[in-house]
């Protein structure tokens, strides 16, 4: 999403840009891990299929959002790499009837993206809520899910970064 200004030079995002592009790379996030879960894909078949054929892709006339590149392959990776210490996260955050693999497999895809942004990322833990609490609304407009997404990751967070709180 560069425009090139007066002198023909590439301009740099706006800063409503680039949270937009940071906003998408995270929806995007959560989409890949769900599809690497569901499909058995790998991370990198997953990887270039996203940023070939869904950053910016049209679709029936509608344009998918372009999506900060760097972040949506750091919270994939990180959500790999770190997914047993995020899955035991969300299962402390849960209620105790209800692990991880027991949840609705979007959520989880969730959990996961969101917890690896919490554990590594540099991201503030209120502004990573916020933005994962927002996706869960785009998936579960109707549902509860939103305040269940915010009331875990809440929980995630303390406990990733109590000096946060």
């Amino acid at each position: 999403m560069t425009d090139q200004n007066s002198t023909g030079e590439t301009a740099k995002p706006k800063k409503a840009d680039k949270h937009q592009m940071r906003s998408a790379a995270r929806l995007y996030a959560v989409q890949a891990l769900f599809q690497m879960e569901q499909s058995d894909q790998s991370f990198d078949k997953v990887i270039v299929e996203f940023e070939d054929h869904r950053f910016g892709a049209v679709y029936e006339g509608d344009e998918l959002a372009e999506g900060d590149t760097k972040l949506f392959r750091a919270l994939v990776k990180d959500a790999v790499n770190n997914q047993a210490k995020v899955d035991q996260m969300t299962d402390r955050a849960l209620v105790a009837k209800w692990p991880i693999d027991r949840i609705d497999p979007t959520l989880r895809a969730l959990f996961r993206a969101a917890g690896a942004e919490l554990v590594v990322g540099k991201t503030p833990p209120k502004v990573v809520i916020v933005e994962f609490v927002d996706i869960a609304r785009a998936f579960f407009p109707e549902g509860k899910e939103p305040k269940f997404v915010n009331a875990v990751l809440d929980h995630m967070a303390r406990e990733a970064r109590p000096e946060a709180f």
